[in-house]
């Protein structure tokens, strides 16, 4: 099965389909990333954890790029549980990251145990809009 084909600037016309997760947002795949975002600020919500931080002016990244990087521990189950979860949160991310991540920031969204695979699809993507409001929120 073949992901559908998304325009290259990365918006849809009305009633097109969404494009896909790698022409919106660009996917984290290097360790060191990783461990960068979790040393960052983090928001748990019931379906998931969601670790972000914006990235330094010195990095080899575009200024305007929004990076999420995907997953899951064997917490969470076999690797099918784990694929499961980590399907839904790029859905979710594909969705949401566009209109209410940041640019120039990376996000980590880590599924949770019987959560994330198991949460109404519409409540999933309301706990990613609360986690980056509340990381996004002026911390004093």
């Amino acid at each position: 099965m073949t992901p559908p084909e998304a325009p290259e600037d990365g918006f849809a016309a009305q009633g097109d389909m969404p494009p896909a997760v790698s022409v919106c947002l660009e996917v984290l795949k290097n360790r060191s990333d990783f461990l960068a975002a979790a040393r960052a600020r983090k928001q748990g919500t019931k379906a998931m954890m969601v670790q972000g931080r914006k990235r330094r002016a010195d990095e080899d990244v575009p200024a305007d790029a929004i990076r999420v990087g995907f997953t899951c521990s064997k917490k969470v189950g076999n690797a099918v549980a784990r694929n499961r979860a980590k399907r839904r949160m790029r859905e979710v991310a594909r969705l949401v990251l566009p209109a209410h991540g940041k640019p120039g920031w990376d996000y980590v969204l880590i599924g949770r145990a019987n959560e994330t695979a198991a949460r109404n699809f519409d409540v999933l993507q309301s706990d990613l809009r609360y986690a980056l409001r509340k990381l996004h929120a002026d911390r004093r």
